[in-house]
């Protein structure tokens, strides 16, 4: 049994939040968590005898507080969430808060542009240098740095997506001074640890997000200036073409997703051993159709044929994430049936 003298760690204190609240909120907590987490919880639950009001009460004082501290950082940062702290708490009691949250939340940088709308963030930054450019997309989530990127003028796309490739680990101090002359106050670092940002894998799960044209712009230009760093970005990257990579079974979960027109269009301007790995999964009927509708469609635009393509890679993409499907890429192990 607990009394309102012991000293509670963490652990118990997370114990006593969640029989405080009851099973039904306790189990919506358990799926944000690692197994780990929720072993060491469970233990420390079943370990508890007897929780006193007292401690009780002190633990969901202690939660309110903190959340009210992460609700103010992520509206204003740790200077606003301190002065709003001091006023409701007094200033002891607030600098404990906020010392407790940035001992165990890092507040990533540029968290402030991670909220802005992509429009005016676009306007914010598309006259800036292209280095500045790379560290912010490298930073935002992968869907709304591909919007960003996909409307950046053309020529420095390519730029932007090889700087974020090459870049490796950024010092606090290079953050500070680009959020300085931004004049914007977007986050702070919790640590003085290098951070890890871009990198190879960033740029191309940005691009796997962009359109089809953009990707192929940026692809082509990278291949004239950086003939290797191209061909690794292209070896993770899952393009139209690579549609020859899925076994037969993927390919066939594929199709019964994809639309015939769509179909039709994105074989216009591939090879033929793209059309016969497609027509090889098909019942002899629906291949022959298949044909029939290409040839009569005629000529279409090359647009028209990438924007088909692209929602064939994103079907491909979205059964892949779900599970359905395995995509074989450069470097990983072979299965074994």
């Amino acid at each position: 049994m607990l009394n309102k003298k012991t000293t509670l760690t963490g652990r118990q204190k997370a114990a006593i939040f969640l029989i405080a609240v009851g099973s039904d909120v306790s189990s919506e907590i358990f799926k944000h968590l690692r197994e780990d987490e929720i072993e060491q919880i469970t233990f420390e639950i079943a370990r508890l005898d007897k929780i006193t009001p007292e401690d009780k009460e002190k633990v969901l004082v202690e939660f309110n507080e903190l959340m009210m501290a992460q609700e103010f950082i992520s509206n204003g940062g740790i200077d606003f969430a301190r002065g709003l702290l001091e006023k409701a708490l007094g200033n002891q009691k607030a600098i404990d808060i906020i010392n407790r949250l940035t001992s165990s939340l890092q507040v990533r940088p540029f968290d402030f542009i991670r909220r802005t709308d992509p429009q005016h963030l676009l306007n914010f930054i598309q006259n800036e240098h292209p280095q500045t450019i790379a560290l912010i997309l490298s930073y935002l989530d992968p869907q709304k740095a591909s919007n960003i990127l996909s409307n950046l003028p053309h020529t420095i796309q390519a730029e932007v997506a090889k700087r974020i490739a090459t870049m490796d680990r950024v010092s606090p101090d290079v953050l500070r001074e680009v959020e300085r002359v931004l004049e914007r106050k977007l986050s702070t670092l919790a640590s003085e640890d290098y951070t890890s940002a871009g990198g190879i894998d960033s740029v191309v799960e940005i691009l796997n997000l962009v359109d089809r044209g953009t990707e192929k712009t940026i692809i082509e230009a990278l291949e004239e200036e950086d003939p290797e760093l191209a061909e690794e970005i292209k070896k993770r990257m899952f393009v139209f073409e690579d549609i020859v990579l899925l076994d037969d079974r993927a390919i066939q979960k594929v199709l019964r997703e994809v639309d015939n027109s769509d179909l039709a269009k994105a074989l216009k301007s591939v090879d033929t051993e793209v059309q016969e790995k497609i027509f090889k999964n098909m019942s002899k009927r629906a291949a022959n159709l298949l044909r029939e509708d290409m040839d009569f469609m005629g000529p279409i635009r090359i647009k028209d044929v990438e924007d088909a393509q692209q929602k064939i890679v994103n079907i491909i993409r979205k059964l892949e994430e779900s599970g359905d499907i395995v995509v074989a890429r450069a470097g990983e192990d072979e299965l074994v049936m």
